[in-house]
């Protein structure tokens, strides 16, 4: 093989190169952690106010995860169960967002929120919990692994 078509073998896998990596970087699916960050940037203080909130109640909710019986289980103290007028449970997903599952917070007769494992892919996930006792919000992530 002489240098002319070393050259031209050179610059042709060079360009299928570019070309692979416009390919992949254009088909590669990026999704935010949330839609609507800025708005919640400005909430920030806020949200510090709940997790502060949170963190100074005596007796705070007790995540479970019962692998034998694929049940996520948080259970909350008499006091704050009838105390709460209002929360949300959001299972987030830090790796795609199409699969975040956001639950109303309703309490059984245990004081406790229960939901299969089931429903929710294997992986790492963090449960955003937020309620409401009608004078204060409380907040807490927490992280776990399925």
């Amino acid at each position: 093989m002489n240098w002319g078509k070393g050259i031209i073998l050179s610059f042709v896998v060079f360009v299928g190169v570019i070309f692979t990596m416009v390919y992949i970087s254009v088909n590669t699916e990026f999704s935010l952690v949330a839609e609507n960050y800025y708005e919640q940037e400005i909430d920030f203080e806020d949200q510090l106010d709940r997790i502060r909130n949170f963190n100074a109640l005596d007796k705070q909710p007790e995540f479970s995860f019962d692998r034998s019986k694929q049940l996520i289980s948080l259970g909350f103290d008499e006091e704050i169960a009838t105390a709460i007028q209002e929360g949300k449970i959001k299972f987030f997903r830090a790796s795609n967002a199409r699969y975040d599952k956001e639950y109303t917070l309703e309490l059984d007769e245990a004081n406790s929120f229960t939901i299969d494992s089931k429903t929710l892919l294997t992986g790492a996930w963090t449960i955003q919990l937020l309620w409401s006792d009608g004078a204060k919000e409380y907040y807490k992530e927490i992280k776990f692994v399925i």
